[in-house]
């Protein structure tokens, strides 16, 4: 998880927070858009934010056979990629 961009170093008394503080050296001295790259937040961040969309069409499986939920969940993919490819714009090069 990034640091507030005011964080303050905290005492390194455990692993967790020489991890953070590492995470905040590197934050002030590439910037946070670098470090989201080099880190691999940013590739966590937008698999959590689909995991939100596909958990919005609904929190359970309503199937008990774990075939028919298997099913079930392949539609609420199909659903969400459906509603994504109608939010992606079309562009085309002039000139």
């Amino acid at each position: 998880i990034p640091p507030r961009k005011n964080a303050k170093p905290w005492k390194a008394d455990g692993a967790g927070a020489i991890a953070r503080n590492e995470a905040l050296r590197a934050s002030r001295r590439f910037g946070r858009t670098i470090w989201r790259r080099w880190s691999g937040y940013h590739r966590r961040s937008r698999a959590e934010t689909k995991m939100h969309c596909i958990k919005l069409l609904g929190q359970r499986l309503t199937a008990r056979d774990f075939d028919r939920q298997v099913a079930e969940f392949q539609v609420r993919v199909a659903v969400l990629n459906g509603f994504t490819a109608l939010g992606i714009p079309v562009t085309e090069a002039v000139g």
